[in-house]
């Protein structure tokens, strides 16, 4: 699970860049609205922690910008203490709202709640397994190479939203790699052929999504 923080307190980010790392999540930080929202449109998120008060841009306008492009889980986190304020970040979108100061295994068991951790994704006769890493059809494996795993397993938990071929390169293969994005268009034929399904749409001159 990959998730984006956003605080302009380095010492904060630190922080919970560390922590979360220790549970296993792979994190990205950005230090105002502005970088945060360029690194979103980037890359491909799981949940977004997002600190009220920024420089450029405040928490309440990078929440509304984020909902408006994705459905991705945002938790809100401020040091203000008015229900008020809990009010305004709720109806920004954001999915949780955390004071400061908090014990981090609060933000633990927030996210939790928010991110899907079941082990199986399931769409029509095909099941997903993130414990054996197979795919499986009709209760028989059908014999997917690492790559189409990742791939399947990656618009399963997006399902509905276009993912980009660049967004599904930086998610599978990395950051930081440097090869043709037309490598997605051949393992995404030869994950169709597996599954024999057409779930897997094409958006042209964009990317893919799960339709079910």
């Amino acid at each position: 699970m990959r998730i984006l923080i956003v605080d302009d307190e380095q010492q904060m980010l630190k922080i919970l860049q560390a922590f979360l790392t220790k549970e296993g999540y792979e994190v990205v930080s950005a230090h105002d609205g502005e970088m945060a929202l360029d690194i979103f449109q980037e890359h491909v998120f799981d949940l977004v922690i997002l600190d009220w008060m920024m420089p450029k841009k405040d928490g309440l306008s990078v929440c509304r910008e984020i909902k408006s492009m994705s459905d991705v889980k945002v938790i809100m986190l401020t040091a203000k203490n008015e229900n008020e304020d809990e009010f305004s970040a709720l109806q920004s979108g954001a999915d949780d709202y955390i004071k400061k100061p908090f014990h981090p295994g609060v933000l633990i068991a927030r996210i939790q709640r928010l991110l899907p951790n079941e082990s199986l994704f399931k769409f029509e006769d095909i099941v997903i397994d993130e414990q054996t890493k197979r795919i499986l059809k009709s209760g028989q494996d059908v014999n997917a190479t690492k790559t189409e795993y990742e791939l399947l397993k990656a618009l399963a938990i997006r399902k509905g939203q276009i993912l980009t071929r660049q967004q599904l390169l930086d998610f599978v293969w990395g950051y930081d790699y440097e090869g043709d994005e037309r490598t997605v268009d051949t393992h995404i034929r030869r994950l169709r052929d597996k599954i024999l399904s057409d779930a897997i749409r094409t958006h042209r001159g964009i990317g893919y999504s799960l339709e079910v």
